[in-house]
């Protein structure tokens, strides 16, 4: 078990060298480059500066509307609203709980809450108005940007799919590829039902997504700390 112990970490050692190496560099040059844009997008709501796309793009979205599709996007959509959220972050909290991965438990909730925390401060902070460009069939009372169904989808879905990977590896490919077309069917539909702008569910997904990326890192680490507090402990 303990020689066991050793080849795990080194195999984990060599893949967190491996990232700090090429991919470490280039998910680096890719953060900060979503943080530019984040940060472009940012200053120009705080600004008061309105995008001539995002009235053209929801127009445009709306022409395509139907009686079908209506309910269709609202039981998308439905998939980030909060009883649903909470409903998947008690189910997969349950799940590792039962799997004693004590470490991804503190880590998921921290994304959760971070995400939240995150969704709440940036509406409370920026205040802008909504779309009412047509009469809608939802009615959203909170601030416009950024998506929080967006976020948060980006945020939960997002973890879910890195869980269910580590889980079922011969799957990933498939875990992540349904994942993320989830992810992006919710802000479509947030754009479909007239209740965000564009620039909103884009700044969502990148809020959500940087956060993601931080959580999981957190995550590797936690368990790289405590493969070597095992070692060690067993070492002694």
């Amino acid at each position: 078990m303990q020689q066991l112990v050793k080849v795990w970490i080194n195999r984990l050692n060599s893949w967190s060298s491996f990232r700090g190496s090429s991919i470490g560099v280039v998910s680096f040059v890719g953060c900060l480059a979503l943080l530019m844009v984040l940060g472009w997008l940012c200053q120009e709501v705080w600004e008061k500066e309105a995008f001539s796309f995002d009235t053209n793009i929801l127009l445009w979205i709306h022409q395509s509307s139907t009686p079908i599709l209506d309910s269709i996007m609202l039981n998308i959509t439905g998939l980030a609203d909060p009883p649903m959220v909470a409903a998947i972050f008690f189910g997969t909290t349950f799940w590792l709980w039962r799997k004693r991965n004590h470490s991804q438990i503190k880590v998921f909730a921290i994304a959760c809450v971070g995400g939240l925390a995150l969704n709440v401060g940036l509406k409370l902070f920026f205040a802008k108005p909504r779309p009412q460009l047509w009469h809608q069939i939802i009615v959203e009372t909170s601030s416009s940007f950024p998506s929080g169904h967006a976020l948060g989808g980006t945020v939960v879905y997002g973890f879910l799919a890195y869980l269910l990977a580590k889980e079922f590896p011969r799957s990933s490919r498939l875990i992540y590829v349904v994942m993320t077309g989830l992810i992006l069917l919710i802000g479509v539909s947030r754009l479909y039902l007239g209740v965000h702008w564009l620039t909103d569910v884009i700044a969502g997904y990148l809020v959500g997504f940087l956060w993601l990326v931080t959580c999981i890192f957190l995550l590797n680490r936690s368990l790289i700390n405590n493969a070597g507090i095992y070692s060690d402990r067993h070492n002694d």
